[in-house]
């Protein structure tokens, strides 16, 4: 996206700021996520490897409304995925390949408009998950979006790689070459 990913934590000036750190991974991460997504057909939608395992349809689905967790982590204090009491409610399966993918472009382009904004300060706040009133967990905002949104869709993207292998897709050159691409 935005060329040769560099880590400079410390400038001429002083130290970089968090989110300065954070951008150029979100950036890597979000186009090597894209990458996948792109390779997923609209006729394995419902493709499953086990009985227990989710469609490839909504895995990648999952994976395509993870960055809107990245814009709820950065601009809320918390999220409640059950504040009835009711069971959570997926977002609805995309129709298409083209749906799934605006559907991530979308939640990226506001993740990283959030991150931009934000302050160290911003991503020091505490951000909870919960569950009917219930707090399931409390942490920084910073880490909650290492690891509870970037850490999450990189998980999930390595279970659609295997997806795709699976069904003669060719996986694409992530950190380095695959065995269907020589180079990135």
């Amino acid at each position: 996206m935005h060329g040769p990913v560099r880590f400079n934590f410390f400038m001429e000036a002083g130290p970089m700021a968090l989110k300065d750190a954070l951008l150029p991974e979100f950036d890597q991460e979000m186009a090597a996520t894209r990458k996948t997504l792109e390779r997923v057909p609209e006729s394995k939608f419902t493709w499953k490897p086990h009985a227990k395992s989710g469609s490839m349809g909504w895995l990648a689905n999952h994976i395509a409304t993870l960055p809107d967790w990245g814009t709820t982590t950065l601009t809320k204090t918390s999220y409640d995925f059950s504040p009835d009491g009711k069971p959570y409610t997926p977002p609805p399966l995309p129709k298409s390949t083209k749906e799934l993918l605006e559907t991530f472009d979308k939640g990226v382009k506001e993740a990283r408009a959030a991150l931009e904004k934000a302050s160290d300060g911003d991503l020091a706040v505490p951000w909870s998950l919960l569950q009917t009133g219930k707090t399931i967990f409390t942490m920084p905002r910073s880490v909650c979006l290492r690891s509870f949104v970037l850490s999450h869709i990189i998980h999930h993207r390595a279970q659609l790689g295997v997806y795709l292998r699976l069904n003669e897709i060719a996986v694409p050159a992530i950190y380095g070459p695959s065995a269907d691409e020589t180079g990135m």
